[in-house]
């Protein structure tokens, strides 16, 4: 298998940054604003992007963590462990993930999502999309596009669980 880096620690803070001002910019007020991090990964993008907006713009933006496990179609789980701090109803919930493949995981969150209260607008961002859709799902935030083959993997690594930060493709070929 051939692993290649494609992001290294500097273009991930980057791209996270990047996001972080595009959503300064499209969102007229943050004090609406609350961001869902869908575990594993997602969570930590998500609070990275919360301590940009706190250095930024300094308001402190509600982050949680999303559990999309027993709302997959593929995966059954016993046990929800999503933690959202405030209620989402009427308030503009950004889901994040680090990945964006099939839609699946995506659709997943936003049942979850739903399940909690009734937001009045969910986006989404992501610090890699790589295509290969099989939902019509559109990320709103994207930190890159790396366009993949169905056979590749994307691997993403952060520092708070791998050790460092950093994009990869494998290639089984």
């Amino acid at each position: 298998m051939k692993t290649k880096e494609v992001v290294d620690d500097v273009t991930m803070k980057r791209a996270i940054t990047r996001i972080t001002y595009e959503i300064i910019e499209r969102n007229k007020s943050l004090d609406n604003l609350v961001l869902a991090g869908i575990k594993t990964r997602g969570v930590y993008i998500a609070r990275r992007i919360q301590e940009r907006l706190k250095q930024i713009e300094n308001v402190d933006v509600p982050t949680g963590e999303m559990d999309i496990r027993s709302f997959r179609d593929d995966i059954k789980a016993e046990e929800d462990t999503t933690q959202i701090p405030v209620d989402i109803t009427g308030r503009d919930v950004i889901l994040v993930d680090d990945v964006l493949y099939t839609g699946r995981t995506i659709r997943a969150a936003i049942d979850n999502l739903v399940s909690l209260g009734r937001p009045a607008r969910v986006s989404l961002a992501v610090l890699v999309d790589r295509g290969h859709r099989e939902l019509p799902i559109r990320a709103d935030y994207v930190g890159k596009n790396i366009p993949t083959s169905a056979e590749e993997e994307i691997v993403v690594e952060m520092l708070e669980v791998d050790g460092s930060d950093r994009v990869s493709i494998n290639d089984p070929n």
